[in-house]
């Protein structure tokens, strides 16, 4: 026999998550029209200088590309100087999550993947620090291993702050999305890889996530399914079939790996869905926990913004259930 309440009870549920996750996407549409401050707490990655700089001639900048009435849009490109951008929570949850914009390994989108889906963390009670790293075609020592290096020693760093910030070093989580997917599914698969000397104390921390969201993802260098700029950034300086799979994340999953939670959307038409497809057969092929939700809708970098009245929408509730439900 139905079981009127708890029908009742889930559907009053599903209407709340619903108008939740519709007022989330208002406000970060309001938000990026009428952008708050930006943070200025701001931690430096590398204290003597990036590893490997001495062939780099780029100069960084800052591209405002915000169209007249749009959302602000800006991203970094030619990033010297690797940071984490810092935003606290009101009522800290005793996590973090370390967040790595997308931008096709050319550029650090900063608003919409960045500060934006920090301050919306911050409301569930995470500590949040966006990661501006390496693009691996500016003439860096590691090439495309340069980001990986910023994200290795990020989340070290993060670690190194736990005490005093006011989380647990065993619950450092990491969500990237598009290139910045890639980026965070290779800190993933790759966090014990030996891609630079130790400086310090800090170095001697573990690099492995607690924890990894993948946001329509950019995977494989398979040029099949692959992101073609992303393929040939990452690929500048050795483009070989051995280097190829091993910046191939779904080709070094291996047992032991911390949970993962894929989200991407079919009708992604810059960074096709069979990215996440593979990544996820993979993680479940080594046991490796993992969630998938693949939306009809929603296209590419949709972020917080172009959500509304798309299913895509309850993609930020997903992961915090995911992350709850592994202690996070």
């Amino acid at each position: 026999m139905l079981n009127r309440r708890g029908a009742l009870a889930a559907f009053v549920t599903g209407v709340l998550g619903s108008l939740a996750a519709r007022k989330a996407e208002a406000a970060a549409v309001e938000q990026s029209k009428t952008p708050l401050a930006d943070p200025t707490e701001v931690i430096v990655l590398w204290p003597n200088g990036a590893p490997g700089g001495e062939g780099v001639t780029a100069e960084e900048a800052i591209v405002d590309r915000t169209t007249p009435g749009g959302p602000r849009d800006r991203a970094q490109v030619h990033t010297r100087k690797p940071t984490l951008v810092v935003f606290r929570p009101k009522t800290p949850n005793g996590a973090a999550v370390m967040l790595i914009p997308g931008g096709g390994y050319e550029r650090v989108v900063l608003d919409k993947e960045g500060y934006e889906t920090a301050r919306r963390l911050n409301e569930s009670g995470y500590t949040c620090f966006v990661l501006f790293y390496r693009m691996p075609g500016d003439g860096w020592a590691a090439g495309g291993d340069a980001p990986l290096q910023d994200a290795q020693r990020g989340i070290r760093l993060i670690r190194s702050k736990a005490s005093s910030m006011g989380f647990s070093p065993d619950r450092v989580a990491i969500m990237g999305f598009s290139a910045g997917g890639h980026l965070a599914a290779n800190l993933t698969v790759r966090f014990d890889a030996p891609t630079y000397a130790a400086i310090d104390a800090v170095d001697q921390l573990p690099a492995k996530p607690n924890l990894s969201a993948l946001m329509y993802p950019v995977i494989s260098t398979d040029p099949a399914i692959a992101h073609a700029g992303s393929r040939k950034q990452l690929l500048v300086k050795d483009a070989s079939p051995e280097r190829a799979l091993e910046l191939s994340p779904e080709k070094q999953v291996r047992v032991g790996l911390s949970p993962v939670i894929v989200i991407h959307a079919a009708d992604d038409k810059t960074v096709p869905v069979e990215n996440a497809l593979v990544m996820f057969s993979a993680l479940k092929a080594k046991a490796v926990p993992t969630e998938m939700h693949v939306f009809e809708e929603g296209g590419h970098g949709f972020g917080l913004r172009f959500t509304a009245d798309k299913p895509v929408s309850a993609w930020p509730g997903l992961f915090v259930a995911f992350a709850k439900r592994h202690g996070l």
